[in-house]
């Protein structure tokens, strides 16, 4: 994923400050040292357990400091084209949904059964259970998933391609895509689901 290289640095906590203080003394200390990571980590944890109220103020302090530059500089910073506030791409909501693959295809056939008949099953239990029926089914039974699919596929490539299709005409004019093809929700739902997750998959920026 592209960042923003102009992009303000991101707030640092109390905790990161702190946890920079003792890195700073460990290098004065020991110069030629190598540090083990993950015991380093485990024991600036304890130390900072260890710190009355008095002794985080300082980093607290740093910390609310930070924060105030942090919105002072975000304040003045101008995404550029094409990016959002975390500066990250932003999705075309105009653009046409990516084909879904066979075993989409499936699961948008059978997810409302599997509901009716587990009314208490979680989405991840829902989208498991289909998973789970899906590789019981036999290639002959699989084929008709994945001649749709396949359908799907070539009419998403011909649109992508921008060579014709009302689909991309309606994209490049501004039209909507979902008025202009009712079923594109029923097919896409899949990926629809699919995108969420993607952008669930986002990580917050590392603040420290």
């Amino acid at each position: 994923m592209r960042k923003d290289v102009n992009k303000p640095k991101g707030k640092t906590s109390a905790y990161a400050f702190f946890v920079q203080t003792c890195r700073e003394e460990h290098r004065k200390k020991n110069p030629e040292q190598s540090v083990n990571f993950a015991e380093f980590s485990k024991k600036c944890s304890e130390r900072w357990k260890g710190l009355s109220a008095s002794d985080k103020k300082c980093f607290e302090d740093m910390a609310k400091a930070d924060k105030v530059r942090y919105n002072r500089e975000m304040r003045d910073y101008v995404p550029p084209k094409g990016f959002g506030k975390r500066g990250r791409k932003r999705k075309d909501p105009n653009a046409p949904k990516r084909p879904p693959s066979a075993f989409f295809v499936f699961c948008s056939e059978y997810r409302p059964s599997v509901k009716q008949q587990y009314p208490g099953l979680s989405i991840g239990d829902c989208a498991k259970k289909l998973g789970e029926m899906w590789s019981k089914l036999t290639q002959s039974e699989k084929q008709p998933y994945e001649e749709k699919a396949q359908k799907l596929r070539e009419k998403y490539d011909r649109v992508r391609g921008c060579c014709h299709g009302d689909d991309m005409v309606a994209y490049r004019g501004g039209g909507s895509y979902a008025a202009r093809n009712p079923d594109s929700s029923a097919q896409g739902g899949e990926e629809e689901e699919e995108d969420e997750g993607e952008e669930e998959e986002e990580e917050e920026e590392d603040d420290e």
